[in-house]
């Protein structure tokens, strides 16, 4: 299989709903920028992928990424993407510093390895399952707005409720009881997105034990790993590690120590299939979850993420919600969100398609 043409094309991405999280502290995001690849082969297969970051969590900046997805198309042109380990290392080396780059090539080279099998990506790389629940977030706000968002979400038909917080711990405590409260039977997980400190963390878990299905990065990543150990051991509520899994390395230093209960994968921060993959394999062997997660990105991101997910039994959890309140997607996946409950289709590769 050759490649004949790469497009390289940006595209700005409107909220409905303003984002609001610990990291964005002076404003809301309304939109994102993320750059979509179009690959076409000789013989006639069109393939997508995206790159979508986020520069306060990856450090990425759009000049880095967008360099990276060039260099990426020309040396593209020269590789076999059905020859996969070696066509994405051989990118991976122009990447250094854009893992969501590497993220949209690899996620394309997967499109067509889909298309010239004739199989949908997740049977391809295992074929675990066919659908998985999602939790949807809660922005960061507060105890009345929390309340009043959960139960919109509660009346679209999702079970699965990630509240994000940090920036308070008693007002995160306050705002999950009063979630609890409203909607007793839901599932509940609380996303401090690095806020606490040791004994914050603590403290917030003992007063939510029972409530919380599990506590997310609660702790700064900086502190290291002897710091996200102690909270592991001595909390409650278990533990899943987010920003603290960059990749394969990071991940194997988590599992050694069991310094987490469990790790979060994103495809756009990891590099995508390839990395992740080897993050959940280690994430098994030591016998933690995982969970794919995401960032705010389009439906095609949501649908790779989706084919991983349900491709391996180490995956426990969904979170991948990045597209819902996106007014202007571009991406047609074919996958069926029903109750909270991501249905796969059997189209070939990721199933998607983008209209621009």
């Amino acid at each position: 299989m050759q490649i004949a043409h790469v497009e390289i094309i940006p595209h700005d991405l409107h909220l409905r709903v303003p984002y609001h999280t610990l990291y964005q502290r002076e404003h809301e995001v309304q939109q994102v920028t993320v750059i979509f690849v179009h690959l076409e082969t000789q013989q006639g297969e069109n393939a997508w992928g995206c790159a979508a970051f986020d520069p306060l969590l990856t450090g990425e900046s759009y000049e880095t990424v967008l360099n990276a997805c060039q260099a990426c198309a020309t040396r593209a042109r020269d590789l076999n993407p059905l020859n996969l380990e070696y066509a994405l290392a051989e990118l991976e080396r122009l990447c250094v510093g854009a893992p969501s780059a590497l993220c949209a090539f690899d996620m394309a080279f997967h499109d067509l390895l889909g298309l010239a099998a004739g199989l949908p990506l997740h049977r391809l790389l295992g074929g675990y399952r066919d659908r998985i629940q999602t939790s949807v977030t809660i922005n960061l706000c507060d105890v009345n707005e929390t309340v009043e968002h959960a139960r919109n979400r509660a009346r679209q038909g999702f079970q699965i409720l990630k509240i994000k917080g940090g920036r308070d711990p008693e007002e995160d405590v306050a705002r999950v009881r009063a979630v609890h409260r409203a909607l007793p039977h839901f599932t509940l997980r609380l996303d401090a997105d690095q806020g606490y400190t040791i004994p914050q963390a603590l403290e917030v878990a003992q007063a939510l034990a029972g409530q919380l299905e599990m506590l997310e990065e609660p702790i700064a990543a900086s502190l290291g790993i002897a710091s996200l150990v102690e909270v592991t051991r001595h909390s409650p509520v278990p533990i899943l590690a987010d920003q603290s899994v960059r990749g394969a390395v990071a991940a194997l230093e988590i599992a050694a120590q069991h310094a987490a209960n469990g790790v979060s994968v994103k495809l756009s921060t990891c590099g995508g299939f390839r990395c992740a993959r080897q993050v959940e394999a280690i994430a098994r062997a030591a016998q933690l979850i995982t969970m794919v997660s995401c960032l705010n990105e389009p439906a095609l991101l949501t649908a790779a993420g989706l084919a991983f997910a349900l491709s391996s039994p180490g995956v426990r959890y969904g979170d991948l919600d990045g597209h819902f309140d996106l007014a202007d997607d571009p991406s047609r996946p074919r996958f069926i969100l029903e109750d909270g409950w991501f249905i796969a289709s059997e189209t070939p590769g990721l199933g998607c398609t983008v209209d621009l």
